[in-house]
């Protein structure tokens, strides 16, 4: 609960982290639920089982006399089916032929009601509804799921709305990887195809040559120091495909993998538990996986020692990359 994330803050901040970004945080939906955190019942409430909105002004206030910012995740191309909006503005809803609202079509989410992104009161509801946690809660930007849903064009009106709150520099990370979501004004994407690199390079004896495309196709579009997140795991595919000691072949191949993502033009990520190297899949709906924050010291000391160097070199985070890769 958000307690729970207050009382690590300095544990977090000692690793070197300087942003925590917080899965969903409102009321999930009771209606063809699957207890997913995507299926957001109330878009402007706090869900009671992490705590109350006191306790989560308690976690950013906490978080910035850290100097450390706190995201929020923003669920913007569907809603909960028992969301309100389900009843007083079926309009806001993409429609079947027969009238009835539908979920995302081609995606298999049947836990959730497919947005209508046509619809101007609808988004301007939406964007409103981001700009409530900015002033009520004091975040510091969003980590906007399925960004690839939305079209550009309503990205670029919220961006352009939230980048007018002059109080906040808001970081906004769009977990996508069209390359428009650049022009539309995001500071980050996600590194999927890097993930997937990786992946290759590290279970299939593919070229590290690949990091190098990855490093043409992810950053098309980016300027003024726009940048890609990468990750060695995160909660969709840490129970899917396995944790970062399975992919990339146990813990020194995990941890070569997490230099190349904090090294080599990314902004690393780290999933809770990366840092202590734990060893069991965090599966859905995550949040029944206690994990032992002293499981492997020898672990931690060596991400802290990895990201320190990276947070003392202006030239690794924002310098330019020479790759001496090869296809051997």
């Amino acid at each position: 609960n958000f307690g729970g994330v207050t009382a690590r803050l300095d544990a977090i901040k000692d690793l070197g982290v300087n942003v925590i970004y917080l899965m969903p945080i409102y009321p999930i939906g009771t209606v063809r639920s699957v207890n997913s955190p995507y299926a957001v019942k109330d878009y402007k409430a706090v869900n009671p089982e992490f705590g109350t909105l006191a306790d989560l002004r308690a976690l950013v206030d906490a978080a910035h006399s850290r100097n450390m910012s706190v995201i929020l995740d923003w669920v913007a191309n569907h809603t909960a089916w028992d969301h309100p909006w389900t009843t007083s503005h079926k309009d806001w809803y993409l429609q079947d032929g027969a009238g009835s609202i539908v979920s995302p079509p081609g995606m298999g989410w049947n836990d959730v009601a497919q947005l209508n992104f046509n619809n101007a009161a609808m988004r301007a509801e939406m964007i409103s509804s981001m700009k409530h946690w900015v002033y009520t809660a004091n975040v510091d930007g969003f980590r906007f799921d399925y960004a690839d849903g939305p079209p550009a064009d309503f990205w670029k009106q919220a961006i352009d709305t939230l980048r007018n709150i002059t109080t906040h520099k808001l970081l906004l990370l769009a977990e996508g990887s069209r390359s428009n979501h650049f022009t539309a004004g995001f500071d980050y994407t996600f590194g999927f195809g890097f993930f997937g690199g990786l992946k290759t390079i590290f279970g299939n004896n593919g070229p590290v040559t690949a990091i190098d495309g990855l490093n043409n196709t992810e950053y098309s579009n980016a300027t003024n120091g726009q940048q890609v997140v990468r990750y060695l795991t995160n909660h969709d595919v840490n129970s899917s495909d396995g944790t970062p000691q399975e992919l990339f072949g146990g813990e020194k191949g995990a941890m070569a993998a997490f230099v190349v993502a904090a090294y080599m033009k990314g902004v690393p990520m780290i999933y809770n538990g990366q840092e202590v190297g734990f060893p069991t899949r965090i599966i859905f709906p995550f949040t029944g996986t206690k994990i032992d924050w002293s499981l492997n010291p020898a672990i931690t000391a060596e991400y802290k020692a990895i990201i320190g160097f990276r947070n003392s070199s202006a030239a690794i985070r924002r310098g330019s990359l020479t790759s001496y890769s090869t296809a051997n």
